[in-house]
């Protein structure tokens, strides 16, 4: 969160939620994102294994006020567009790009037939020739090689990247602090144990699966684990990841394992946890998401060594997963991709919200964009002075900070 004043918009979500509960709203609720800022949005193969663009992050997936999000995402481009050296007039456009395409879009959804609107998507194979067209020489070349990294970034890929042998079989590396192996976190016999509890939360995990997602993850075994350092809100959390092998070691699948906590939203909306924050996650991807992942489950475990119960989410660790470099933007190029993420949240906004009533709060004109230009900018300034607040208080020492770790 020290890197940049967009990092610690990233990793400050609760503290704009707290700060977005005391603004008006117009008393209609969605099922939100939660953090739906300008990069946690990407492509990645939908259950059909076709590349799609949609929101990826649900940490903080509750239902609260609509406004919430498509706040968040405005000021999300105005604090983006400061850390690219853009001016107030770029910055102002990029909101505007990005509310005016949500305003639009939830128009559209509102006089579709209901099914319609949850078949809705971004097909990034389909959209490809559109998008390239709207984008400079540079950037399509750019884009070219996301899309063909993000095909490539699948189990295969991370069991060449993430594992070595070991006697014979397949391990995960050690890569400390990224990742660490459970067979360098505990010895002896308290590694056999730690394993079996392992195995057992595994099996909880099954039983939170579809019936088809259930039979064909029978087919593969959980064969080693690691301790995985991820995200900037997500530091400080547990993550794992676990090696699964199928028929044989051409045949291996990654699962990522994160422990979800209350939603920042949960203490201002209504609540979404339904007993558990990992099942809150995953049905609440499910709602918004146009194709979710088929191993997508969550898991509790009732009392860990801290005395206190923890909750988790399943997922795959890499499932041809595209993450648009938005630093590397220019910034007309930039307002191309804040009108996809405006798009996609209108979507996400009208599968679970009063679509209608939504559109007709919006209008027809451009009053509610300039409104929320004018707020994105106006929160860039307060998150700018938050940011120095934060990196003074580290430099003070008066909050613990370690520097140097690349992820």
């Amino acid at each position: 969160m020290l890197e940049s004043p967009f990092a610690f918009f990233r990793g400050a979500a609760a503290i704009m939620a707290a700060d977005l509960a005391s603004t008006p709203r117009s008393g209609l609720n969605a099922q939100l994102c939660g953090d739906a800022h300008g990069a946690n949005f990407g492509g990645f193969a939908a259950p059909d294994r076709n590349l799609v663009f949609d929101l990826n992050d649900f940490d903080e997936t509750a239902p609260a006020a609509w406004e919430w999000d498509i706040k968040r995402l405005a000021a999300s481009f105005a604090v983006l567009g400061r850390d690219g050296g853009f001016g107030a007039r770029k910055r102002r456009e990029l909101a505007l790009a990005a509310v005016g395409s949500y305003r639009q879009a939830m128009r559209q959804f509102a006089g579709m037939r209901t099914v319609e609107v949850w078949y809705a998507r971004l097909d990034l194979e389909r959209q490809y020739a559109e998008l390239a067209a709207l984008l400079r020489r540079a950037s399509r070349k750019r884009l070219d090689r996301t899309l063909t990294k993000g095909r490539r970034k699948d189990s295969l890929r991370a069991f060449s990247k993430l594992t070595q042998e070991v006697d014979g079989e397949p391990r995960i590396v050690s890569d400390p602090p990224l990742i660490v192996p459970i067979s360098e976190l505990t010895l002896g016999d308290d590694t056999r144990l730690r394993h079996d509890e392992l195995l057992e939360l595994f099996e909880q995990y099954r039983g939170t699966l579809p019936v088809d997602s259930r039979r064909l993850l029978a087919d593969y075994e959980a064969v080693d684990l690691a301790h995985h350092v991820v995200g900037i809100g997500s530091v400080g959390m547990e993550a794992w990841i676990v090696l699964l092998l199928g028929n044989g070691r051409d045949d291996p699948l990654f699962l990522q394992i994160k422990e979800a906590e209350r939603s920042v939203l949960e203490q201002f909306g209504r609540s979404g946890s339904s007993g558990s924050h990992g099942r809150r996650v995953v049905e609440g991807q499910r709602l918004i998401q146009a194709g979710s992942d088929v191993f997508l489950g969550w898991l509790r475990l009732p009392k860990g060594r801290d005395g206190r119960p923890h909750h988790y989410y399943v997922r795959q660790l890499w499932d041809a997963k595209i993450s648009v470099p938005l630093h590397e933007l220019a910034a007309d190029d930039l307002s191309v991709y804040a009108e996809m993420c405006g798009w996609t949240l209108a979507r996400a906004h009208a599968r679970t919200g009063d679509r209608a009533a939504i559109a007709a709060y919006l209008g027809g004109g451009e009053a509610f964009d300039r409104a929320l230009a004018k707020f994105a900018e106006a929160y860039a300034d307060q998150n700018e002075r938050d940011y120095k607040c934060f990196a003074a208080a580290v430099q003070a020492g008066r909050l613990p900070a370690t520097t140097g770790v690349s992820r």
